[in-house]
């Protein structure tokens, strides 16, 4: 894989559909996590625990595993209410597995029209552990493809793998299957095209700091402190978009942000956002669709 570095003044600007300035993606990840592994080893879930001491893989850890659970069974449906006042489409990501063990979930953000993008067959299998086992890699994201179709009917067009963390090989792969995005890097406001051996795939930058784990559990802030973050981080955005089009995402977790005293929190950043004329709502197959019809312009190929 090979992107360009190219900085921020040097690019041509970017323009979004009907003028818009900022293309704001709001996202539910919807994962699943197994009870039991066949393993001694410490089971990394993918996320922050809500007690922090590991078990390993073939022992239980109830806590952690229904403090998830809770997102499956409660808190995402608040999100989804949420969305759904807000007239606002999610662009949610799906393991395969809840598509096998909670279709519901699924079925409810289907039927709601939010968007779906592959993200990892289990949440706690990264594939940076096969960075030297690409075969073995190509298997899993080809059976997770396999599945997301089974279950919504569509192809697949983008990629998020659990806790972003994908290998050198993972765009080819990508790209190789005929998708057109790749969500994992962190390195931007804006997309940018990815080389690969099988072809380019659109960067798709997604947001560790612009994330309720960061914000309300790895910082420990309130919902005020939080909103205000969001709310900075989007009024620098807007401001910027006057020139260019920008980008910003928001990752959300059902078990997180879905709980009875945070659940509001989503409501308000929406409220905030939908004030301003501005603002893009958009999915990132939406993104990725109109940075294809103008990469070249915004960052010429052949740049380095």
């Amino acid at each position: 894989m090979h992107y360009p570095f190219v900085p921020f003044p040097e690019r041509g600007p970017l323009k979004w559909p009907e003028g818009k300035r900022l293309a704001l993606i709001v996202t539910i990840n919807l994962e699943y996590w197994d009870l039991l592994k066949d393993s001694p080893k410490p089971y990394y879930a993918g996320g922050p625990a809500i007690l922090p001491d590991q078990l390993p893989g073939n022992i239980p850890d109830f806590p952690n595993f229904s403090w998830r659970e809770y997102g499956q069974r409660m808190g995402v449906w608040r999100l989804f209410d949420a969305f759904v006042e807000a007239g606002v489409r999610a662009s949610c990501t799906m393991n395969a597995k809840m598509g096998l063990e909670r279709r519901a979930v699924i079925d409810g953000a289907l039927e709601r029209g939010f968007e779906l993008i592959p993200h990892n067959y289990e949440q706690g299998e990264l594939l940076c552990h096969l960075q030297h086992n690409p075969d073995e890699e190509r298997r899993v994201i080809e059976t997770t493809l396999e599945v997301y179709e089974k279950v919504t009917g569509r192809k697949p067009q983008g990629w998020l793998s659990s806790s972003l963390r994908g290998t050198t090989n993972t765009p080819a792969i990508l790209a190789e299957n005929g998708l057109k995005f790749w969500c994992d890097l962190m390195n931007d406001d804006q997309p940018f095209m990815i080389g690969t051996p099988k072809g380019q795939i659109v960067g798709l930058p997604y947001s560790i700091e612009m994330n309720d784990f960061t914000l309300l559990q790895r910082r420990g802030l309130t919902n005020d402190a939080a909103l205000d973050s969001m709310k900075e981080q989007f009024d620098v955005l807007y401001a910027e978009g006057e020139k260019t089009g920008m980008m910003m995402n928001v990752g959300l977790h059902p078990h997180v942000i879905g709980v009875p005293h945070r659940a509001n929190l989503l409501r308000r950043f929406l409220a905030y956002a939908k004030q301003f004329d501005g603002v893009w709502f958009a999915t990132r197959e939406e993104v990725a669709n109109s940075y294809l019809g103008q990469h070249e312009t915004h960052i010429p190929a052949g740049a380095k």
